[in-house]
């Protein structure tokens, strides 16, 4: 499930002066993907529904 907007990174990119290579929103997918599963793994042993900013 890509969760990246390229466009946006693609700007962010832009504005450091960079380029975006095409296996790197695969790879950041898959960070984010990793972070959420701890955040939710987190928030259930608290006994939680609700994702919150200290889940990270």
């Amino acid at each position: 499930m890509p969760y990246v907007v390229k466009k946006a990174v693609q700007d962010y990119a832009r504005s450091k002066n960079m380029k975006v290579s095409a296996d790197f929103y695969a790879a950041m997918d898959k960070e984010i993907d990793a972070l959420l599963t701890a955040a939710a793994k987190r928030c259930g042993d608290n006994k939680r529904k609700t994702l919150k900013a200290y889940d990270l």
